[in-house]
């Protein structure tokens, strides 16, 4: 598995610090939402020099015009016929099936279901984090099925912002530091105004130097959902963003979130199973084993 060795970090706490935590956080944990925090924020060319970089195509052959041809003009997320299946001891189990629409820049949209309706697969294929069985994804325009995985990391840090259901802040930075992350892994300087100004959006302005451990499971939240904006994403996706909260504190979240989307104009996929909190987007994908069941 890749790691920052090579990614060079100045602001704040040393580099080895910040290395052994982003290290520590990925490395140390085979958890799925770990996992994709690393695929999110890591872009795997970044651990070569530019004379040794490798150089994928973005398109080939025929593949080039139909990717820059958007169904839609105006679409930042495009699913086209997309499955996912997994061999198992009963020959293959199907999770996602034959799922096709589009998202215009700076909508907002729930894709709701039951637990094991196949919302977090279809979140994953959607952010070019999974491959589908059969299907394509267009996202920002580009065909993610034409990349490399080296491609598909460089269009999530480029474009996307993930917020997760267990925060996944790495446990021994500070709030504000771990803010900063997504846009040091970028190469980026300076970037601690920018993240003081988003906690301070969240309402966690006198929480700078607080560790994760120090913070309530909302404040958490808040951190995460300041982390996920820093780098002004094209497309959010949320999934579960409030399983882990009470109801009080959910909804405080949910307002941050959806502020924060509204002044920066993201678009907004939200995975969740409450019905409730999926009226308050614009469209509402609803999954059952897998298949669409209706779309409004």
């Amino acid at each position: 598995m890749a790691t920052i060795a090579s990614v060079q970090i100045t602001n704040g706490a040393t580099i080895n610090r910040r290395r052994k935590a982003w290290n520590a956080c990925v490395l140390g944990r085979s958890n799925f939402s770990v996992n994709r925090i690393k695929q999110s924020y890591y872009e795997p060319d970044a651990r070569a020099s530019n004379s040794r970089r490798r150089r994928t195509p973005l398109f080939d052959g025929t593949r080039e015009s139909w990717n820059k041809k958007a169904v839609s003009p105006n679409a930042i997320l495009e699913v086209q016929g997309l499955s996912k299946s997994y061999p198992n001891g009963a020959g293959t189990l199907t999770v996602v099936q034959d799922i096709s629409f589009s998202l215009a820049a700076g909508s907002t949209c729930a894709i709701l279901g039951p637990s094991g309706s196949g919302k977090t697969t279809l979140l994953g294929l959607c952010a070019g984090l999974d491959q589908p069985t059969t299907g394509e994804v267009r996202l920002n325009g580009v065909l993610l099925s034409a990349l490399d995985e080296d491609g598909r990391a460089r269009i999530r840090n480029e474009s996307v912002g993930f917020v997760f259901q267990n925060f996944q802040l790495i446990p021994t930075l500070t709030a504000v530091e771990n803010v900063m992350v997504p846009l040091e892994l970028r190469g980026r300087k300076q970037v601690r105004d920018e993240a003081v100004e988003l906690l301070a959006r969240v309402g966690l302005g006198e929480r700078l130097s607080h560790y994760p451990l120090q913070l309530s499971g909302g404040e958490q939240q808040r951190v995460a959902l300041a982390r996920a904006f820093i780098n002004r994403p094209k497309i959010l996706f949320a999934d579960e963003p409030t399983g882990n909260l009470d109801a009080e504190t959910g909804h405080l979240v949910i307002e941050r979130l959806f502020a924060l989307n509204a002044d920066l104009g993201t678009t907004l996929v939200l995975v969740t199973h409450d019905p409730e909190l999926a009226k308050r987007t614009q469209r509402i994908i609803r999954l059952k084993s897998g298949i669409v069941v209706s779309d409004q």
